[in-house]
C-alpha cells in the first residue's frame, strides 16, 4: 500500500460477466478465510471486514463494474468506513471554514489599523489540520492488514490477479 494516498484505487478488466462476478462473490461470502463480509448486487460490490475483527480504522472496498464489450471493467476504491470518512470530512470542513472567516475578520481589522490578534489562531488551525492528516495516515497504517485481507479476498473470489495498490 502506497503511503500518502487517502483512498487507494485500482482498475482492472475481467473476462467474466458482471453476473458471474456477482455470483462468485456471493458464494465466497458464505465460506471464506479472510473474515470478510459484504454485498454484491447489480453493478456494485462492497467488501468489509467482519464485525468480530473490525476496528475503528478497518477499511472497506467499493467496486463499481461496467460492461466493456465482452469484458467487465472493475474500478475498486479502498477507503475508510463511512462513519470515519464523515468525521474527518466534517472536521476538515469546520477547520477550513474557521480559517476563512478568521482570515476575513483578521485581515479586515489589520487593513483598518485595528488590533488583529485573531490572526494568531490561523497557525493553530493549520497545525490541527496537519495533525489530523498525520493521524489519518497513522490510522491507515493500522488498517493496512485489513486492506490486504480485502484485496486478497477479491483476488481469491475472482480467481484473477487484482492490480496492486
Amino acid at each position: 500500500m502506497s503511503s500518502f494516498r487517502v483512498r487507494p484505487k485500482f482498475e482492472m478488466y475481467s473476462e467474466k460477466s458482471m453476473d458471474t462476478i456477482i455470483n462468485l462473490m456471493k458464494s465466497k461470502f458464505k465460506d471464506n478465510q479472510f473474515d470478510v463480509i459484504g454485498t454484491a448486487m447489480q453493478d456494485h460490490i462492497t467488501l468489509q471486514i467482519s464485525k468480530k475483527v473490525r476496528h475503528y480504522w478497518s477499511p472497506q472496498l467499493s467496486i463499481l463494474m461496467e460492461e466493456d464489450g465482452a469484458r467487465t471493467k472493475m474500478t475498486g476504491v479502498y477507503g475508510p468506513m463511512p462513519n470515519v470518512w464523515t468525521i474527518f470530512a466534517l472536521s476538515y470542513l469546520a477547520i477550513f471554514t474557521l480559517i476563512t472567516f478568521i482570515s476575513i475578520i483578521g485581515f479586515s481589522q489589520k487593513a483598518l489599523g485595528q488590533d488583529a490578534t485573531v490572526l494568531y489562531l490561523l497557525p493553530i488551525l493549520i497545525g490541527i489540520a496537519i495533525a489530523m492528516y498525520l493521524f489519518s495516515q497513522f490510522g491507515q497504517k493500522l488498517g493496512a492488514a485489513h486492506t490486504y485481507a480485502l484485496h486478497y479476498f477479491l483476488q481469491d473470489s475472482l480467481g484473477e490477479k487484482v492490480p496492486e495498490i
